[in-house]
Parts: C-alpha cells; structure tokens; sequence
C-alpha cells in the first residue's frame, strides 16, 4: 500500500487494526521517522481507542487498555524484555511493537504475529510511505 498523507497512513492502521484479535502482536519496522506511530495511532482507532497516542520511546510502554505501544529503540536483548515486564503483556491486548528489529527473534514469542514495515519512497513528498506486511 501506499500512503500519501499522514493521515492515510493513520487511515492505513486503522484499517489493518479492525481484523486483530486479542493477543496479536504486530511488530513494526522503519526507519526513525517512518510513521510507525501514526500508524499505531490508527490502529488504535480501529480498536476503538480515543486516547491520545504518543511514541513510547522514553516510556518504552504505554498502555492504552485493549492496545499495548512498545517501543524496542533502546532495548537490545531478551534480558531487557524480561528486566521490562515484557512478557507480562502477551496475550492480554493487540501489542504494537516499535523497532522490533532490535530483539531479531521476537516473533517467536507470539501464536499471531504480523510484521508491518513502513518506508519514505518519495524525495519531493516527505508523507508518502510504502507500507507492507506480513
């Protein structure tokens, strides 16, 4: 897919949000930048969240009830995961997993995974993203 707009790409994660079930993680890849929070911030809008969603990037969590927002930029290791409480938050809500490339093997702790990678691939419009998934 392709997004021209910041809000197209909110619009994208909104869509792909309203087909996750409980306990599904997607982890998102991109470069610093990409739109991987407004696309969480989609996503929190297709499960019917209307907090205001902010990058965990300080934080590392930030729970918004039936939508968990990790984000791994400064996690290295499954020893962080584990120091964090990580695993505590499997299964109980969508977790939407930022930088997810930092811990290589992370999928394997989850039955649904789904891998959303974002890109900039336009110079002269810096909103258009391509965004796959998996």
């Amino acid at each position: 897919m392709i997004t021209n707009s910041v809000e197209e790409t909110i619009q994208a994660g909104r869509a792909f949000a309203e087909r996750l079930d409980e306990g599904s993680a997607v982890l998102l890849y991109g470069e610093m930048g990409a739109g991987k929070t407004h696309f969480v911030k989609g996503m929190a809008l297709g499960l019917g969240i209307d907090s205001i969603i902010t990058s965990p990037t300080f934080a590392i969590v930030n729970d918004y009830g039936r939508l968990i927002h990790f984000d791994l930029f400064r996690i290295h290791s499954h020893d962080d995961l584990y120091a964090m409480g990580f695993h505590d938050y499997i299964g109980k809500a969508v977790l939407a997993i930022e930088w997810a490339e930092n811990i290589p093997q992370i999928e394997k702790e989850f039955d649904k995974c789904y891998k959303v990678r974002i890109e900039k691939i336009d110079e002269n419009n810096s909103n258009t993203r391509k965004i796959t998934g998996t």
